[in-house]
């Protein structure tokens, strides 16, 4: 701080001793502290947008932003933002099961029809569309003689 009104001296700590500056008379005592500034940082990994509380601004793209400072302490923000993806797995089996791996499945297994199963994983949201057909079989028995068509 420079003591422009004062004396004109720079401190860079809070004095133990009150400058004073008489002018005539007029004397000026200088109540001075000194807080050490400091930053506190948030990092943050998201999908699509992100809003922070401590300036309730909302962000749709990664960086290092820059919040409020309080009391010499700077807010910083890391931000990674990911876009969502969706997508959707189609699959139909003949009788049986079917296990929906990974990575865009759950690694579970389904043996009915579904096309209501999903799987989030990060930022990335899938969908199951399973059609599970029961097979049939079916016999004729034909009787020919000489030739059959």
């Amino acid at each position: 701080y420079t003591w422009t009104a004062g004396n004109g001296n720079t401190y860079t700590s809070t004095p133990t001793i009150a400058p004073t500056f008489v002018s005539g008379c007029n004397t000026q005592t200088l109540a001075l502290t000194i807080t050490p500034s400091s930053n506190n940082t948030t990092t943050a990994s998201v999908c699509d947008t992100y809003t922070w509380s401590n300036n309730s601004q909302t962000y749709t793209a990664s960086g290092t932003y820059t919040g409020t400072t309080a009391n010499c302490v700077t807010q910083k923000l890391n931000l990674t933002i990911t876009p969502s993806t969706t997508g959707t797995t189609t699959q139909t089996q003949c009788d049986g099961s079917y296990v929906w791996s990974a990575p865009l499945g759950n690694g579970q297994t389904y043996t009915v029809s579904n096309s209501t199963a999903t799987f989030v994983s990060g930022c990335n949201t899938q969908s199951l569309n399973l059609t599970i057909n029961q097979s049939t079989s079916s016999s004729q028995s034909v009787t020919a003689c000489s030739t059959y068509t």
